[in-house]
C-alpha cells in the first residue's frame, strides 16, 4: 500500500472516528428524549440509528482494551431497539 493511500485512510478514518463523538451523544439523548416525551415510535428509530456508531465504539473498545462488556450491552441493546422499532412499525 502506497504511503498516500495509508494517509488518505488514515484521515477518513479520523473523519469517521471524529463524526462518531459528536453523532453518539446526540443521536442517544435525542432519542430517549423523544421517548420521553411520548414519541417512542421515533424515538426508537432514533435509537436504533445511534447504535451504529455505539457499535463502532464499543468494538474498537474491546480491540483496544478489551471491554467486552461493552460491546454486549450495544449488541443486546441493539436488539431491544430494533423490537422496539418493530413493535411499533410493523406489528
Amino acid at each position: 500500500m502506497s504511503i498516500s493511500k495509508k494517509r488518505e485512510m488514515e484521515e477518513q478514518q479520523t473523519f469517521f472516528d471524529r463524526s462518531t463523538q459528536i453523532l453518539l451523544p446526540i443521536l442517544t439523548v435525542t432519542g430517549f428524549l423523544l421517548v420521553s416525551l411520548k414519541k417512542p415510535e421515533f424515538g426508537l428509530i432514533v435509537v436504533l440509528i445511534s447504535q451504529v456508531f455505539w457499535i463502532y465504539t464499543s468494538y474498537k473498545a474491546w480491540k483496544n482494551a478489551g471491554q467486552i462488556g461493552l460491546m454486549v450491552t450495544s449488541i443486546i441493546m441493539s436488539g431491544v431497539a430494533l423490537y422496539g422499532v418493530m413493535n411499533y412499525w410493523l406489528f
